[in-house]
């Protein structure tokens, strides 16, 4: 429990259109990387709190799967789960991107913005991508899109104006308790982000259609009793005999790759060696089935 006086806390959404950068910026935010991070669409599938704290306070971060119309009920979870953080927070963060303009997404997502008493901030994100004058360009586009109560330009790669946004988060949160221990930075379990970074690393590498198509099941992970090695077993599954064969690889090119990025990343945040054993396993349309989809890890009460 925390006792210090003028101690604020309280929990922020991160909203957008899949792929402008919010899993980037939370972790630029913590400093260190919790979420996955891909070029490719749809990156995040789960929310996932981060929680960031210094002498000022408290702030729960939570990092939602980019708002898109949805194909198949894997997309509808995500944007549901998107849109219910809406009531739950203290504040809503709505991103955008500096070198894009307002498109149909956009403003599907600030008519839902209209509907709630939230406080709302801009946050142009990718400005070390334009000039100041198209930054201002973007300022004057979207100013009157929301009740913003503040725009504030960051890059979120760069960490330009990351401190300003924390600072200003800041004012508008009330005095609170401390939710989680000071040296925590997510709620997240180690295996959960274990098969998020194995599925991180198949998006970067696997061709574009592939990759909305997969899970990853961690099937074991245990640490050995000298406690110097963690040994982890892992599923990727997907929907189609042809794209297992694309996720193996020629002579398993694919899957080493796949697996070599992913163990490298997983020993920085567990701190220890990692032994990682990776399977393909086919699963038809698991993305349109209520009880894999639980099975591979998303919430039963939002699907």
């Amino acid at each position: 429990m925390n006792n210090k006086k003028n101690f604020k806390s309280g929990f922020v959404t991160l909203i957008g259109r899949p792929n402008v950068g919010k899993s980037t910026l939370m972790n630029a935010l913590v400093g260190q990387k919790i979420a996955i991070t891909s070029s490719k669409p749809q990156t995040t599938r789960n929310r996932i709190q981060t929680i960031y704290t210094d002498e000022q306070g408290q702030i729960i971060f939570l990092d939602t799967p980019g708002i898109h119309k949805a194909k198949n009920k894997l997309g509808d979870y995500m944007v549901s789960t998107a849109y219910q953080t809406f009531s739950e927070v203290d504040l809503i963060c709505f991103l955008v991107e500096a070198d894009t303009f307002i498109g149909a997404g956009e403003r599907a997502i600030a008519e839902a913005l209209s509907k709630v008493r939230t406080p709302i901030f801009l946050v142009i994100n990718k400005i070390d991508k334009v000039e100041t004058p198209r930054l201002l360009e973007v300022i004057d586009a979207y100013k009157d899109l929301a009740d913003f109560k503040e725009i504030i330009p960051v890059s979120a790669l760069k960490g330009e104006n990351t401190n300003d946004l924390i600072n200003t988060i800041f004012k508008y949160l009330e005095e609170g308790p401390m939710y989680f221990d000071e040296d925590m930075v997510t709620d997240q379990p180690e295996r959960q982000i274990a098969a998020e970074l194995i599925r991180e690393k198949a998006l970067r590498n696997l061709s574009d259609e592939i990759p909305h198509g997969i899970a990853v099941v961690i099937e074991r992970m245990k640490e050995r009793t000298k406690g110097n090695l963690i040994d982890i077993d892992a599923s990727i599954v997907c929907e189609r005999d042809s794209h297992k064969r694309i996720i193996i690889g020629k002579q398993g090119t694919m899957i080493k790759k796949i697996g070599m990025e992913a163990r490298k990343d997983i020993e920085v945040m567990t701190g220890v060696k990692v032994n990682l054993k990776l399977w393909v396993k086919v699963r038809k349309d698991w993305r349109d089935s209520d009880i894999m989809m639980k099975n591979f890890g998303y919430n039963e009460k939002d699907i």
